[in-house]
C-alpha cells in the first residue's frame, strides 16, 4: 500500500490513491445508490459476505421508488454516510440497475482520496468509479452484492482478492486479438453506457494514456457503435493506451446481421493501439473483480497487472 507521502504524490501527480488492503472480520458498508436489489438475491450475497466481514447498512437498502432503491436524497444520505463512516473499510453496492448519477447530483466525491475507502461495484457504479478516479482514489470494479450469491468459486475469489490482496500480481489469459500491438497504463472504465452517459454530463475525467476496459449488456450492435462513436467524436478513444473489452452479453445482431464484435473491430481500427476482447468481466457468469488504477501492461492476448 503507498504510504502517506505516496498518497500526497498521488492526489497531485494522477497517480490514484489506493485504499488499505481487507482482512477477514472488517467492516463493509452495504448501499443500494441505484436500482431495487431483489430481495432474494440479495440476502444470499449478503450472506456470503457476512462469512468473511462484518457489514453495515441501513434499513433502506431494500427500499423501492420506481426504478430506483428510494429516492435520491435517501440513496445519497446512505452513501455519504457510508463514505464519512471512520470504521467502514469499503463501501459495496447493493445492484446497479440504474440512478448513481442521480447521487452524484447530490454527492461530491471531492476529497474522498482523503479518507480512503474501497468503493466496489460494477454497471450503473460506474458513474462512482468514474468520480472515484476523478478524485484520485482507486476502486474496485467487480460484482454487487446480488451477483454474489450464484457467483462462481473463480469470480468470489477474484472479489476477495481485489479487496485484500489489490497489489496482487494477477493476469487475463486467453483474450482475443482484435488489434495487435502492446501498451502499458492505468486500467480505468467500466460500463459503457455510463461512460457515456458521464461523458455527456461533462463528468468523464479520462486519465491520458489509460488501458481503457469496456463492457456492457443488452445494446443492439447500433447503439454500441453509437455509443463508442460519441467516445471518438469527443475525443475519448483517442486518449487510450490500450482498449479491452469484456462481456457483451444480450448485444446480439439485428436483422441487419451486423454483429457486437464487428462494430468492436471497426470502431477502434485507425486508433493505432492494442485492442484485446472477450477479458473476463462484465453481465457474464464470469465477471471477475479489478482495481481500477493500478497498472496494467496488454500484450498479445493478455493483460497483466504487475504486483506491487
Amino acid at each position: 500500500m503507498l504510504s502517506t507521502a505516496g498518497r500526497s504524490r498521488g492526489l497531485d501527480a494522477g497517480v490514484p490513491v489506493f485504499p488499505a488492503a481487507l482482512r477477514p472480520g472488517d467492516l463493509v458498508a452495504v448501499v443500494a445508490p441505484a436500482g431495487p436489489p431483489e430481495p432474494a438475491a440479495f440476502w444470499r450475497g449478503l450472506g456470503w459476505v457476512r462469512d468473511r466481514y462484518r457489514v453495515r447498512m441501513s434499513p433502506g437498502v431494500l427500499s423501492r421508488a420506481g426504478y430506483f432503491a428510494g429516492d435520491d436524497a435517501r440513496r445519497a444520505g446512505e452513501l455519504a454516510a457510508a463514505l464519512g463512516d471512520p470504521e467502514v473499510r469499503a463501501v459495496v453496492a447493493a445492484r446497479g440497475g440504474y440512478g448513481a448519477m442521480r447521487v452524484l447530483e447530490r454527492l461530491s466525491l471531492e476529497g474522498a482520496a482523503r479518507t480512503p475507502r474501497w468503493i466496489v461495484g460494477f454497471s450503473d457504479v460506474t458513474a462512482l468509479h468514474v468520480a472515484a478516479a476523478e478524485a484520485g482514489l482507486a476502486s474496485i470494479h467487480g460484482p454487487n452484492v446480488t451477483g454474489l450469491g450464484h457467483a462462481s468459486p473463480c469470480v468470489r475469489a477474484a472479489w476477495l482478492a481485489a479487496l485484500e490482496r489489490p497489489g496482487a500480481e494477477t493476469a487475463w489469459t486467453g483474450l482475443g486479438v482484435v488489434h495487435a500491438g502492446r501498451a502499458r497504463g492505468r486500467v480505468w472504465g467500466g460500463n459503457l453506457a455510463l461512460l457515456e452517459a458521464m461523458a455527456a454530463a461533462g463528468r468523464l475525467a479520462m486519465p491520458d494514456r489509460c488501458v481503457l476496459a469496456v463492457e456492457d449488456v443488452d445494446e443492439r450492435p447500433y447503439r454500441v457503435d453509437r455509443m463508442l462513436t460519441s467516445l471518438r467524436m469527443g475525443g475519448c478513444l483517442a486518449r487510450a493506451a490500450a482498449i479491452v473489452f469484456g462481456g457483451f452479453k444480450g448485444c446480439g445482431a439485428g436483422k441487419d446481421g451486423t454483429t457486437v464484435e464487428e462494430v468492436l473491430a471497426e470502431r477502434t481500427a485507425d486508433l493505432g493501439v492494442p485492442v484485446l476482447a472477450g477479458a473476463p468481466f462484465g453481465h457474464g457468469e464470469d465477471n471477475r473483480a479489478f482495481v481500477m488504477g493500478r497498472e496494467a501492461v496488454v500484450g498479445a492476448g493478455e493483460v497483466v497487472f504487475p504486483g506491487f
